[in-house]
């Protein structure tokens, strides 16, 4: 969440700021003032808590200066129970009503920089760069193209091209059906060089950061809800996250190891010595995918239940360097998808389109030729210190002090993070690129990872597919 005081005009705070960030993400305006109102409320109790222990204070040193005179001090005693009584029915009052503003201040998303372009179209993502435009465009249609309306409009299906949801079959890679028989609505079984091609991606995955300086964290299945409340958004509780109910707390099956590696960092201080710190995470990942009904529901491009690499990284919060930071990453996501030979685009997603803790987000989004079509792969984001001001994760050492003296002001170290690959959805990728008419060449990188195996046959033909249909 955002920094109350930024919301304090006469305490050097700038609300129009965030009223901006907020018209720019399209969402509620007024709520920047609902948080003022109740900001200022609580100022004011607090105010009165403060006067009302000094009171207290004061009285007690009465009552101690005639104990100490051995003077009668029923009635100051009997005056300092009534203030204790006051004091405590304030301090719930206060509490109430801070409980409401850090609720409302939950609702207003991380603020928007002028380098994301304004729209809730997503039509109208700004692309950055592409790729290999070759593999995509008619010749007579090379040229550049602003945003990935202008480019899909003109992209080519590859002529003969079969799409992944063909090809898994026709490799022999996955079984569906009897996947959604034991597992329900778009369960799987990996099957045979399937397995082998995910785990490839995998451990390519993880030698590929790991030389980059990135430190493999593979993390817990599962979080408690306390701990999954302070990384996840409250739509998500209900659009995307599974409960694991039985003994003791509820808790949540994660969507991401950006939850418990975020999660990993509460309630610490970060050493400006120990950062930056970069986290290459592996985890199996469970989403239950509300609201995308009738979407990509065939094949296993969008399930429930899968693996993914994930780059997370902690940064100072200063001197640009979480935007240095977020420019590394997303390279570091191109140059993975450069050896295995995809064609690609990085595009800017707009602010209407933005998570409430994304102050910037770019996707890489893949070119599929059975399709004709770019899809998303990579999900990159700069939080800033969004999610670690929820989390306590400090920047600088505990009891640090300013110069000339007095406590330093609380600052957060910033986070970010930025798939490198959902290895089942890279999965097919792949097939649809590395397609030919008697099965699929295995990527080169990938082939150290399958023992040097080379081509993957197909072991159905299409015609007993559509017959089986």
């Amino acid at each position: 969440m955002l920094d109350i005081n930024l919301f304090r005009a006469e305490k050097g705070g700038n609300p129009d700021l965030i009223r901006e960030s907020q018209r720019r993400r399209f969402a509620k305006v007024e709520a920047v003032d609902e948080v003022i109102a109740v900001d200022v409320e609580w100022r004011q109790l607090q105010f009165q808590v403060d006067e009302l222990r000094g009171q207290f204070g004061k009285k007690n040193k009465e009552v101690a200066m005639k104990k100490k005179a051995k003077e009668d001090a029923d009635k100051e005693i009997a005056e300092c129970k009534e203030i204790d009584v006051q004091i405590k029915a304030k301090e719930a009052e206060c509490d109430a009503v801070s409980a409401k503003r850090d609720e409302l201040l939950k609702g207003i998303g991380n603020l928007v920089p002028d380098s994301v372009p304004v729209s809730d179209n997503e039509d109208l993502n700004a692309i950055i760069r592409v790729s290999d435009l070759d593999k995509v465009l008619p010749a007579d249609q090379m040229k550049e193209y602003k945003t990935v309306k202008e480019l899909d409009d003109v992209c080519k299906k590859g002529e003969g091209k079969l799409s992944h949801v063909d090809l898994i079959q026709m490799l022999g890679l996955a079984d569906t059906d009897r996947g959604a028989t034991v597992g329900g609505n778009r369960g799987y079984y990996l099957v045979g060089d399937g397995v082998l091609l995910n785990q490839a991606l995998i451990n390519y995955g993880l030698s590929f950061l790991v030389p980059r300086g990135y430190v493999p964290l593979q993390t817990p299945f599962f979080m408690q809800k306390e701990a999954m409340a302070a990384v996840a958004q409250l739509a998500q509780f209900d659009d995307e996250l599974y409960k694991v109910s039985g003994e003791g707390e509820d808790k949540y099956l994660i969507a991401t190891s950006e939850q418990p590696i975020a999660a990993y960092h509460r309630n610490l201080w970060m050493d400006p010595k120990e950062l930056p710190k970069k986290y290459c995470g592996l985890s199996t990942c469970f989403r239950k995918e509300v609201g995308s009904h009738g979407r990509d529901t065939l094949g296993i491009f969008r399930v429930h239940q899968f693996e993914k690499i994930e780059q997370f990284c902690l940064t100072q919060p200063e001197d640009d360097k979480s935007w240095e930071m977020l420019e590394s990453m997303i390279t570091a996501s191109e140059g993975f998808y450069k050896s295995l030979g995809i064609p690609y685009r990085v595009v800017t997603i707009v602010s209407g389109a933005l998570n409430d803790a994304a102050a910037k987000k770019y996707d890489l989004e893949a070119y599929f030729p059975g399709s004709g079509a770019y899809r998303e792969l990579v999900s990159c984001s700069n939080c800033t210190d969004y999610q670690a001001r929820r989390l306590e994760t400090r920047f600088g050492t505990a009891g640090q002090k300013k110069a000339g003296g007095g406590q330093a002001a609380k600052q957060y170290v910033h986070m970010l993070n930025s798939t490198l690959t959902a290895t089942e959805r890279t999965l097919c990728c792949l097939v649809e690129n590395y397609q030919t008419d008697k099965g699929m060449n295995v990527p080169e990188v990938l082939q150290p990872f399958m023992g040097g195996k080379t081509f993957i046959p197909f072991v159905k033909q299409l015609k007993d597919l559509k017959e089986k249909k």
